[in-house]
């Protein structure tokens, strides 16, 4: 495919080679024109782009490798292959997040003190003396590495190859912001993400039981109107239920709508469940996550719609558990705990 060399797809044909020759002045400036041609990028342009950045990831230098990830999961966003793309740039989040792990070590053990707030440009003189280049540049581009790995994990199918990394992954993004005080919430949660993911939800003022499955619900806000919308829209159980609005932006149209809570979410052990959590946070008990329904003790309101807007969320409910079947679950349920403070 022949694109023209003033454009983006010259620019990443400029780029692939001279990163793989090593030639820093032609990468370094074919780094430039890849920033200044994305913007009018044509979709075949895109298309094609995205995987060869990723490809030769790798090879770009420290610094402006986050950047070159962030345009491929720019190219992403607009179509290119997200399960060719996705390998090189978890790779690539890896080592950052590795780096910035490093980071942390080096920064405790010269003196330790206020974690640096990364700016625009590269890591200064005295940060790099104390870190050393590498970790110092994990720490510096994590924000960037981030942003690109999201757009690879919005999607299901990158989701499902990456599930030996992603355990990893959040071991080490843990660390950090333990050792940082930086919370990385969108990664963390993008991490987190099930799919085709079992879930038994007993409602306690009816005494009934659900048996339903969910994918690609970034946070528990968005799980609690699809759950609303499957059992009280549904006609399974009396309360609030979300309009078609609010459940429609909920799965994959764009947009937030104004929505009210239905439940209070309730774990096994009485805990209250928050709707800022993640679906993750919802107790596994006998190999089935398990969650109680109860009435809303107050009154409370937020935007509707998706934690990530280019993932598709889903919920649907399978069945309504047996009597029998429902009691055996409420023997693993205690009642709600008050929540003070």
């Amino acid at each position: 495919m022949i694109f023209s060399k003033a454009g983006f797809g010259g620019a990443v044909a400029d780029f692939e080679s001279a990163v793989v020759a090593r030639d820093t002045k032609r990468s370094g400036k074919a780094f430039v024109r890849l920033q200044e041609t994305f913007g009018q990028a044509k979709e075949a342009e895109l298309l094609d782009g995205g995987p060869r950045l990723a490809a030769v990831l790798e090879h770009v230098p420290a610094g402006p490798r986050a950047v070159v990830a962030v345009l491929v999961g720019a190219c992403v966003e607009r179509g290119a292959d997200a399960e060719r793309c996705a390998p090189d740039v978890l790779t690539g989040l890896r080592v950052a997040l590795e780096d910035a792990v490093a980071f942390a070590e080096a920064w405790e053990a010269t003196g330790g003190g206020a974690f640096p707030v990364p700016d625009d440009g590269e890591p200064g003189e005295e940060i790099v003396e104390r870190t050393g280049f590498d970790a110092a540049v994990g720490w510096w581009t994590l924000r960037q590495w981030e942003m690109a790995a999201v757009a690879m994990l919005n999607h299901r199918a990158v989701r499902a190859g990456a599930d030996d990394l992603r355990g990893g992954l959040l071991h080490l993004l843990t660390a950090v912001e333990q050792a940082s005080g930086t919370e990385f919430r969108c990664l963390a949660y993008a991490l987190l993400v099930l799919d085709d993911e079992p879930l038994v939800a007993l409602h306690r003022t009816s005494g009934t039981g659900y048996a339903l499955r969910f994918s690609g619900i970034g946070d528990t806000f968005q799980l609690h109107t699809l759950l609303a919308d499957a059992l009280i829209g549904g006609g399974h159980v009396a309360g609030h239920a979300p309009s078609p609005q609010e459940v429609a932006v909920c799965r994959e149209t764009p947009g937030q709508v104004d929505t009210v809570g239905s439940f209070d979410l309730t774990a096994p052990d009485g805990g209250r469940l928050w709707n800022e959590g993640s679906p993750f946070d919802i107790p596994v008990v006998d190999g089935v996550r398990l969650l109680v329904l109860d009435e809303p003790s107050y009154r409370r309101s937020w935007p509707a719609g998706r934690f990530f807007p280019g993932m598709r969320g889903d919920l649907i409910l399978e069945r309504a558990l047996e009597p029998e079947e429902t009691e055996r679950w409420f023997a693993h349920v205690s009642p709600a705990k008050e929540v003070t403070g």
